[in-house]
């Protein structure tokens, strides 16, 4: 019987990425392949890129090294949204073999059966065009929590932006075929569902089999939440002018969707917003924030910003400060701009010097901190309920309420992926919460 090859894989980037990483490792491993850790070395890497990443290059360089140095004679194989951006400076990388686009990452299987190591990388990226079909993609593992894609792709224009440009057009899963993978992932155990995708409120757009099916976000949330076996359903991240009142509302009163929304924001300015080509205004955005705090006062709310973009201003960046601190928001994912080719914002001059877009990030990071804070705060005292994870830190395990509160409690293995009833004690000096187990109940 010939030994099964074995196979490393490395996710940059995205739930999304998560997602596909394992769907694609779940195909190499029904047709023989042995999963591996990256650092234990294997006979083929795989590693799956990010174009959002600011040093994505260099990233990918030195995870291609990372992989040589345990593994000299592996095969590395590059997949995912820089690879299909820029398959060709890929290729150049000294020890990649096979570089993968858009859809041809999902044929990866197909392209192993002949691959050896070689002087000259093979180069397979389509054109963006001919991504117009929907794949379907879980993450496995943690079973605590899984990551589903419902939405690829994206319609928008950003003038910031080259998701479109790695990914394609917005097109997206029905609502039977991801009925039938929450079904799947409850069968395994997982208690929670993340929807990750490109522009997730998007939902509904695609082509399958020549149908064109006529769906909404609004539609799969409904469907959702009649799914037994998964106690927990989160919504990765939404645009605001697709986050409709009517879905805040309906979330407000389910039973399995949590109170928990990341709302990208980009800048508080009009003017910028506008330069971006977002799809809203600050109105908008205070709007749907009031909505959700109206009803639902204890819902996380999550936001994405970004600072130093062509031609911000201080008193821009103070309008965007002072409006984030104004909010009733709860954290910040802080993003530098950095310059995309082939996005309009890179040729619009008037550039920020790279030292002021770092004093924005810091100090709006440390608004971040300031806010998560405040809103731990709120509800020290209160008993929720937390899920808790597998891994053993030091004594100690981790889990997340649903309003997700990050709270921390001694070991017990057998809590591990159960939903426990925790009163939130005190704040420690990490940021985390202490909690108090309130019940002896496992469920």
């Amino acid at each position: 019987m010939q030994t099964p090859r074995t196979v490393a894989f490395h996710t940059l980037g995205c739930k999304l990425n998560f997602s596909e990483t394992s769907a694609i490792g779940r195909q190499l491993t029904d047709a023989g392949y042995k999963k591996v850790e990256f650092a234990a070395g294997a006979d083929v890497f795989v590693i799956n890129t990010c174009s959002v990443t600011e040093n994505a290059d260099k990233e990918c360089r030195k995870i291609v090294r990372d992989a040589l140095q345990v593994s000299p004679d592996a095969c590395v194989v590059v997949i995912g949204c820089y690879a299909q951006l820029k398959p060709q400076e890929i290729a150049s990388i000294d020890g990649v073999d096979l570089v993968l686009g858009a859809t041809e990452k999902f044929k990866l299987q197909h392209y192993l059966e002949s691959l050896e190591k070689s002087e000259h990388a093979d180069v397979h990226a389509c054109e963006i065009e001919d991504a117009n079909f929907f794949v379907d993609a879980y993450s496995f593992g943690d079973r605590t929590r899984t990551f589903l894609k419902v939405q690829d792709g994206c319609d928008y224009t950003c003038s910031f932006c080259t998701i479109p440009l790695a990914r394609g057009r917005s097109r997206s899963d029905t609502i039977a075929n991801v009925l039938k993978n929450a079904n799947e992932i409850a069968a395994q155990g997982s208690k929670e569902i993340v929807l990750t995708g490109v522009n997730l409120g998007d939902f509904g757009k695609g082509d399958h089999g020549g149908r064109k099916h006529e769906e909404s976000f609004f539609d799969l949330v409904q469907a959702l939440d009649q799914v037994t076996g998964i106690e927990r359903f989160r919504v990765s991240s939404i645009e605001p002018n697709l986050l409709k009142n009517e879905i805040i509302s309906f979330v407000a009163q389910s039973q399995r969707f949590v109170p928990h929304f990341h709302i990208p924001l980009q800048s508080g300015s009009d003017r910028l917003l506008k330069l971006m080509r977002r799809r809203y205004l600050r109105d908008l955005y205070v709007d749907r924030v009031a909505h959700i705090k109206e009803v639902m006062p204890h819902a996380c709310i999550g936001v994405d910003v970004i600072v130093g973009f062509p031609g911000e201003t201080e008193e821009d960046f103070l309008e965007t400060y002072n409006f984030l601190n104004s909010l009733p928001i709860s954290y910040l994912h802080v993003f530098t701009y950095s310059e995309r080719v082939n996005t309009d914002a890179a040729e619009m001059g008037d550039a920020v010097p790279v030292n002021i877009r770092r004093r924005r990030n810091k100090m709006l990071r440390i608004l971040s901190a300031k806010k998560l804070r405040q809103f731990y705060e709120q509800h020290i005292g209160e008993t929720r309920t937390v899920l808790f994870e597998h891994e053993n830190r030091d004594g100690f395990m981790l889990g997340y309420t649903d309003n997700y509160i990050k709270v921390k409690l001694p070991y017990q293995e057998n809590l591990a992926n159960t939903l426990q009833t925790i009163t939130l004690k005190k704040i420690e000096t990490e940021g985390l919460v202490i909690g108090e187990l309130v019940l002896d109940f496992v469920c």
